[in-house]
């Protein structure tokens, strides 16, 4: 480990681009941007990674033991452990907020429709199928 420094979360979570990609695994932080274009798994999983704790994920994928001897010399230091947080969280733009389901009164009419639409439509492609065969004959 080069140093033994200690990074805060949201340093380390600035670095999310091609050209400056840290990663955190197991508590310490490793600068992976030279190994992005020779990760077998492409960059785009590297950057995926950024941004959160990637242990998870590094752990999940069951690295080789080659892949594992390569990490040290990625390594620039540990993340600050504090300053993690237990869970992320995204904030919606305020315009972009998830719709919330219907409640009360009008809830139970939307659910009607929904599923009253596309029974009206069937029906209808149904009868001008009909229709169409009497007027052939």
């Amino acid at each position: 480990m080069a140093g033994g420094k200690v990074y805060s979360f949201e340093e380390v979570r600035k670095h999310n681009a091609r050209k400056d990609c840290w990663l955190i695994i197991a508590g310490k932080v490793y600068d992976v941007t030279a190994f992005m274009e020779e990760h077998p798994g492409g960059d785009e999983v590297l950057l995926a990674c950024t941004g959160k704790d990637a242990t998870a994920d590094f752990d999940d994928i069951g690295h080789t033991d080659s892949a594992k001897e390569l990490m040290p010399q990625y390594c620039i230091g540990e993340v600050d452990a504090a300053t993690v947080p237990a869970k992320l969280t995204y904030d919606y733009p305020s315009d972009a907020s998830p719709e919330k389901a219907p409640t009360g009164a009008g809830a139970w009419a939307t659910t009607l429709l929904r599923l009253a639409a596309p029974l009206l439509l069937l029906a209808l492609a149904l009868a001008m199928q009909s229709y169409g065969k009497a007027k052939a004959e």
